[in-house]
């Protein structure tokens, strides 16, 4: 599987680890080049995370 490149950001409401992930903050504050929606439920990370 690809890695995704880091400058993409993530608006998962119902991810487990949204507060702690890099790729939603760079989609709110507007510096991710595309946001998309990665499988995080609120069981488990979607296998995408960054670390704030």
């Amino acid at each position: 599987m690809a890695q995704v490149p880091e400058n993409i950001g993530c608006e998962n409401p119902e991810c487990i680890a949204k507060d702690e992930c890099k790729r939603q903050v760079i989609a709110k504050n507007g510096t991710a080049v595309e946001v998309k929606t990665f499988g995080g439920t609120a069981e488990k990370k979607c296998g995408k995370f960054l670390q704030k």
